[in-house]
C-alpha cells in the first residue's frame, strides 16, 4: 500500500541548472565594461515582479519569506541580511493569501556555483499543515550570497537571492565593476552567425563580489553561473549587474546584439505523424455520438514547423488541438507535417464511422471512499488510517481514479492510501470513465492521532512580536503578535488569544495592536486529544507614531518590443515591465491602465497587441498608503486600419463538490474558472472571494467556511478588454467527528436490498445509511423497522428525504433480515 506521511514531500526536485554551451571557431569579440558607481548600498531582488518586503536586521535578526497562490514568485522576501545568527520564517498560509491549499517550499541551493552552500534549509509549508503554513528555522549566515527556490514541480520560477554582508558596516560603498563579453562568428553587419556566447565578469577590490545577474530579453533577472549560448534568431537585449558582499549593486547595464541563422547540417528527413481516434465505440467499432481525433508529430532534425489535416477531401487546415466529430457517417481524415527545413511527410489517413449517440455514455462514474483503522472514542484513527477508493461505471467503464490529500495536488489512485501523519486530513477524490465523463469531486475528512499511548501532553505555544521599536523598546505605531503552536501527539486543534481581558478569540492570523498604551495578550492552545496549555501571556507597549512614512514609492517602466519600422513604430506585440521600490514601509501594490481603461493590478508584465498609438498609465502605493505620481509610457504599433479586438473574453465559472438535496455543498466547494478569447487571447483571470482582495486565478479555489459565498471574477484579454461575472453558492460545514468514516454508498442499501433512494448527506457529515445504522444490534426485526421509520421521519422533517423516498427506505428495511432470530 502507498504510505502517505508528508503530502507533497515526494515532489521535491533540485534547482534548475544553466546549461553551458561552447562555440567553436570564434572570430570576433565584443566587451562592455561598467565602471564602479559610488552610492549607498542598493537592495537587489532577483526575479521580483510583485511587491517585496525589505528585510529588517535588528538585534534579533528575523528573515521572513511568504507565499500565496502564485507559482512564479514568492509574495515577499528579504533581499539582504547580516552575517551571524538569524531566524528564517517561511509562511504559506491563508493569512498570506494562499487560499488554494497549495504547497510551497523554501529551499536553499546547495550545488550551484557562485553561492554559499553552508545552510540546510528545505521547508515545506501548506495552509492546512499542522502549523497552519508558518514554519521557523534558526541558522547562522555567512557573508556572500545564497540562492533559494521552490522545489515543488511546476513552481520553478519561484527563486531569488539573499545577499549577506559582514554586519560590520565597513567602508565599502563602491559597487563592483561588471563586464559582458560576447563572442561568436559575425557577419558583415556585426550580427552573430548561429549564436553568441555571453560571458559575464565582475570584480570588487574591497568586500568582494557576492553575485552576478542577467536579464535576457525581459525574461526576468537570474543568477549568472557560467557562460551561456544565445542561439535564437533575432534581436536580443541583455541586462547585467553585480552585487558585492557589502550589499552594493552596480547600475544595470545593457548590451544589444543580433543573431542570424548559421550554416547547419542539412535536414532532409520529413517529420513523423501519428494519429489517434478516441471515444466510446459500439460492438462494430463505430464511435457512438462523437469521436475525438488527435495528431502527434515529431522531428529529430530541424523540428516540427506545422501540422495539417483534411476532413473528407476538404481544405487543408492547421492542426492545433483535438478535433471533435459529431456528424454521423464515415469520415476520412488525411494528415501531414512540415519541419523547419521544409520537409513534408507523406500524407497519411485514418477512416472511422460515427453513429447515433442514443447509447452514448453521458453518466459519470460512481466513486466512494472507505476509511478504516483502529479508532478511539472520539472516532479518530489511532496511528494511521487506510483510505480505499472504489469506482464503478456500468457503461463505458472506469478509466481512472484520482485523489488530492490535504491540498497536495491531484495524484492517480493505484492502491489504498495509508495516512499516518497526526492531525486532521481532507481527502478529495474523483473518477473518469472511458467516455470522458468525470464524477463530481467528493470530500472525506478524518483525524489521525499518534499511536504512543494516550496523549496527555498539551501543545507548546510560542509568540513573536514584530514592529518598529523606539529606544525604550516600545512599538511605534503598532505591534504585530504571531502565535505558533506545535503538538507531537494528537496534533493542534485550535489556538486562542485574549487581548487585554476582552475574552478568548480564535487565532487565525497575526494580531495587530495599534492602540497606544500597555497591552497584555494571553494565549493558549488545545490539541485533538483535548489537552489545553496553561494560559501564558506577553506584555508590550505601543506608542503613537511620530512622522512615519510620508514618501511615496518610486515606479518606472521598461518597454520591450521587437523590430521597429523607419517611423519608430513597433511591428509586433509590445511588452512593458513595471518596477516599484519603497525604502520605508515597502511597496503594497502597483496598478496600470491601458489607453484610459480600467485600473488593473500589475503582476508580471503588460502586453499590448492592437495596432495604433497607446498610452499606459501606472502608479504605485506603499504600505503606509502613499501613492506615487502617475507615470506614462507611450508607443505606436504599426498595422492596418482594421479595428482591433474590442470584445472581452468568454469566461465561465463552475462549482463542484458533494451536494445536499437542496443543492448546497457539503464540507467544501471548489470554484473553477475558464476563459477563451479567439482574437487577442486571454492574458489572465482574476477573482474576488467574499468581498476580499482581487487575486490572480491559477487553479481551482476551495471554500470550506460555513455559509453563503459570493465569487466575483473577471478575465482580461491581450489588449485589455475585460469580462466580469459572479457566482453564489452555500457550503454546509461538517460537524467534526460526527459520522467519521461515513457510509457513502451512492444509494440507501439495507442488508443487500437497494432502495434506489440516493444516499443524501444531511449537512452534518452523516448520510441516510449512517442514520439507518444497519450494523447496530437490534433485539427483533420489528425494532429495526421501527427505528428506520423514526429516523426517516426526522429526515423528511429536515428536508433530506421526501415522503416517497422514505417509504422506499422503510420497504428495504422490511425486506431485510436484520433483527430476525
Amino acid at each position: 500500500m502507498e504510505r502517505r506521511t508528508s503530502p507533497g514531500g515526494s515532489r521535491r526536485r533540485g534547482p534548475r541548472r544553466l546549461l553551458a554551451a561552447t562555440v567553436a571557431g570564434l572570430t570576433a569579440t565584443t566587451v562592455l565594461t561598467v565602471a564602479p558607481a559610488s552610492a549607498a548600498p542598493t537592495a537587489t531582488a532577483p526575479s521580483a515582479v510583485s511587491s517585496v518586503a525589505s528585510s529588517t536586521v535588528a538585534a534579533a535578526q528575523v528573515l521572513t519569506w511568504t507565499a500565496d497562490n502564485s507559482v512564479t514568485d514568492y509574495k515577499s522576501f528579504p533581499a539582504t541580511a547580516e552575517a551571524g545568527p538569524a531566524t528564517i520564517v517561511f509562511e504559506n498560509s491563508i493569512a498570506t493569501g494562499s487560499t488554494f491549499g497549495m504547497s510551497h517550499t523554501l529551499t536553499f541551493d546547495t550545488s550551484t556555483a557562485g553561492f554559499n552552500h553552508d545552510l540546510d534549509v528545505n521547508i515545506l509549508a501548506s495552509p492546512f499543515d499542522a502549523n497552519g503554513g508558518r514554519h521557523e528555522k534558526d541558522v547562522t549566515l555567512t557573508s556572500g550570497a545564497y540562492r533559494y527556490f521552490c522545489a515543488i514541480p511546476g513552481h520553478g520560477e519561484m527563486w531569488g537571492e539573499l545577499v549577506v554582508t559582514d554586519g560590520g558596516g565597513g567602508d565599502d560603498t563602491t559597487a563592483p565593476a561588471v563586464s559582458a563579453l560576447l563572442t561568436g562568428e559575425q557577419d558583415g553587419d556585426g550580427a552573430y552567425v548561429g549564436g553568441a556566447t555571453v560571458t559575464l565578469d565582475a570584480t570588487d577590490d574591497q568586500s568582494g563580489v557576492a553575485g552576478v545577474e542577467y536579464d535576457l530579453d525581459g525574461a526576468g533577472w537570474q543568477a549568472y553561473t557560467e557562460p551561456f549560448l544565445v542561439d535564437a534568431v533575432g534581436a536580443h537585449t541583455l541586462q547585467f549587474r553585480a552585487t558585492d558582499t557589502a550589499g552594493n549593486t552596480s547600475e544595470a547595464q545593457t548590451a544589444e546584439f543580433t543573431v542570424v541563422e548559421g550554416d547547419v547540417e542539412e535536414d532532409t528527413t520529413a517529420p513523423t505523424v501519428e494519429p489517434m481516434v478516441m471515444g466510446q465505440q459500439d460492438e462494430n467499432g463505430a464511435y457512438i455520438g462523437t469521436a475525438a481525433f488527435m495528431l502527434h508529430a515529431s522531428d529529430e532534425g530541424s523540428g516540427v514547423a506545422s501540422v495539417e489535416y483534411q476532413v473528407d477531401g476538404g481544405a487543408w487546415l492547421p492542426y492545433t488541438t483535438t478535433v471533435p466529430f459529431t456528424d454521423l457517417g464515415e469520415h476520412t481524415v488525411s494528415f501531414r507535417a512540415t519541419d523547419v527545413a521544409g520537409n513534408v511527410s507523406e500524407v497519411g489517413s485514418v477512416t472511422f464511422t460515427v453513429v447515433e449517440g442514443g447509447e452514448q455514455d453521458t453518466t459519470a462514474p460512481t466513486v466512494t471512499a472507505e476509511v478504516t483503522g483502529t479508532q478511539d472514542d472520539n472516532g479518530a484513527f489511532v496511528g494511521s488510517a487506510t483510505a480505499t477508493l472504489t469506482a464503478t461505471d456500468d457503461a463505458s467503464g472506469v478509466e481512472s481514479v484520482e485523489y488530492d490529500l490535504d491540498g497536495a495536488g491531484w495524484a492517480p489512485y493505484t492502491e489504498p492510501l495509508v495516512v499516518d501523519e497526526p492531525g486532521e486530513h481532507t481527502l478529495v477524490y474523483r473518477a473518469t470513465d472511458a467516455a470522458g465523463n468525470v464524477s463530481e469531486e467528493t470530500v472525506t475528512e478524518f483525524v489521525v492521532v499518534a499511536d504512543a499511548g494516550e496523549d496527555t501532553t498539551a501543545p507548546v505555544v510560542e509568540t513573536q512580536l514584530s514592529g518598529t521599536q523606539d529606544e525604550d523598546g516600545a512599538y511605534v505605531g503598532s505591534a504585530s503578535v504571531q502565535l505558533t503552536a506545535t503538538d507531537d501527539g494528537s496534533g493542534v486543534a485550535s489556538v486562542e488569544y485574549d487581548l487585554d481581558g476582552a475574552g478568548w478569540t480564535e487565532y487565525t492570523e497575526a494580531v495587530v495592536v495599534d492602540e497606544p498604551g500597555r497591552h497584555t495578550l494571553a494565549y493558549r492552545a488545545t490539541d485533538v486529544a483535548g489537552n489545553v496549555t496553561e494560559p501564558a501571556s506577553v506584555t508590550f507597549d505601543v506608542v503613537a507614531g511620530q512622522g512615519g512614512d510620508t514618501v511615496a514609492p518610486t515606479v518606472n517602466h521598461r518597454v520591450m518590443g521587437g523590430e521597429k519600422n523607419e517611423a519608430g513604430e513597433y511591428l509586433s506585440t509590445v511588452f512593458l515591465r513595471l518596477l516599484a521600490t519603497d525604502a520605508d514601509s515597502g511597496v503594497a501594490s502597483v496598478e496600470y491602465q491601458v489607453d484610459g481603461g480600467e485600473w488593473l493590478p500589475y503582476a508580471k508584465q503588460i502586453s499590448v497587441r492592437t495596432p495604433g498609438a497607446h498610452t499606459v498609465t501606472y502608479r504605485a502605493t506603499d504600505v503606509a498608503g502613499n501613492v506615487s505620481a502617475l507615470q506614462t509610457a507611450t508607443f505606436v504599433i504599426a498595422g492596418g486600419e482594421e479595428p482591433g479586438d474590442t470584445d472581452g473574453p468568454v469566461v465561465t465559472a463552475g462549482v463542484s463538490g458533494s451536494r445536499t438535496r437542496d443543492g448546497d455543498f457539503v464540507a467544501s466547494a471548489r470554484v473553477t474558472l475558464t476563459a477563451v478569447d479567439e482574437e487577442s487571447g486571454v492574458d489572465r483571470i482574476e477573482f474576488q472571494a467574499d468581498g476580499g482582495a482581487w487575486q490572480r486565478y491559477a487553479a481551482p479555489v476551495a471554500f470550506a467556511a460555513d455559509g453563503q459565498h459570493v465569487v466575483r471574477y473577471r478575465a482580461v484579454d491581450g489588449v485589455g478588454n475585460v469580462t466580469t461575472g459572479e457566482v453564489t453558492f452555500t457550503v454546509l460545514q461538517l460537524v467534526r467527528d460526527r459520522c467519521v468514516g461515513s457510509d457513502v454508498r451512492p444509494t440507501v442499501i439495507i442488508d443487500g436490498h437497494d432502495s434506489t433512494v440516493q444516499n443524501y448527506d444531511d449537512g452534518t457529515g452523516c448520510t441516510v445509511n449512517d442514520h439507518v445504522a444497519e450494523t447496530d444490534e437490534y433485539s427483533t426485526h420489528r425494532e429495526f423497522v421501527e427505528h428506520v421509520s423514526l429516523v426517516t421521519e426526522d429526515l423528511v422533517l429536515d428536508g433530506v428525504l421526501d415522503d416517497a423516498e422514505r417509504e422506499l427506505v422503510i420497504a428495504a428495511a422490511e425486506l431485510s433480515d436484520i433483527g430476525r432470530r
